[in-house]
């Protein structure tokens, strides 16, 4: 399906969201809020999909919001019952665009060069795991304009990073450079160009696709509903959740696996309903 802001590919089980608007600094548009929470759910749906990375081009791999997503000013307004309500639903639009990445059974990687700016913060803390370029660098831009961060870095970021430092960054409006990023654990690894960026995140992609899917899918809830949980409660999620997808089958795959030195070959998730 053709794009506006977007190009999908697939291959050996790792889909490639590339954002494609370089010469507009892959600013997010309308059509960007339309586009990714539908390439997200189409590709879960699909069931063959394994691992995500999303990267970008150009100089930057996203310079925010665009205000031309607010067309005509009037979902800006808030100076009436009526207004605020339309305001709180367009709010919750952008916020469940990126929660479809997040929620999504494949995990996601962030591939970030350059300018990670405003919206694209939202949508880095929204990945499983981001890598970088050494000249990267990511902003909560809103505060700068006079506004808060409202569609997901205030509600992730604080379980991805040392409080102080989200406060800081939250506050000040500065840069978070790529190394001390890397140094605070946001950034998983860096690498000194583009292009062996897309290579590295990708390559991490394949390794992840080549594990058993429902156990990944697993890891994945698992580990989204410790953040959000106590420990207590984590565990008597687990133990419904494991007895559900443990199979006999892929661990007997894996031991095999190691024991050939072959690939093993799992079964793709069910596909469902996008």
């Amino acid at each position: 399906m053709s794009r506006e802001c977007f190009e999908v590919s697939v291959e050996g089980k790792v889909a490639h969201i590339r954002l494609s608007r370089p010469e507009r600094l892959n600013v997010m548009t309308l059509g960007f809020w339309r586009e990714i929470p539908e390439i997200a759910r189409e590709l879960d749906a699909r069931g063959d999909v394994r691992a995500a990375v999303i990267s970008s081009t150009g100089k930057h791999f996203t310079a925010g919001m665009d205000l031309s997503v607010f067309q005509g000013g009037e979902t800006l307004d808030t100076n009436s019952v009526a207004a605020r309500g339309r305001f709180r639903q367009k709010l919750v639009e952008l916020q469940q665009s990126f929660s479809a990445l997040a929620d999504a059974r494949y995990p996601v990687i962030a591939a970030v060069q350059g300018g990670c700016i405003g919206g694209g913060v939202d949508l880095a803390t929204a990945c499983c795991l981001r890598y970088a370029t050494t000249d990267a660098y990511f902003v909560i831009q809103e505060i700068n304009i006079g506004m808060m961060a409202d569609v997901g870095t205030f509600n992730r970021m604080p379980k991805q990073l040392p409080e102080a430092v989200v406060r800081e960054l939250g506050y000040t409006g500065d840069k978070l450079g790529a190394e001390r990023a890397e140094r605070l654990g946001f950034v998983n690894g860096l690498f000194d160009t583009h292009e062996a960026l897309v290579e590295g995140a990708l390559a991490v992609a394949k390794r992840i696709a080549s594990k058993a899917p429902v156990a990944v899918a697993a890891t994945k809830q698992m580990i989204s509903y410790t953040r959000d949980h106590s420990v207590a409660e984590s565990f008597e999620y687990m133990n419904v959740l494991q007895p559900g997808i443990f199979s006999v089958e892929d661990i007997q795959r894996a031991v095999g696996a190691a024991k050939t030195g072959k690939a093993a070959e799992y079964e793709d998730l069910p596909p469902k309903q996008a």
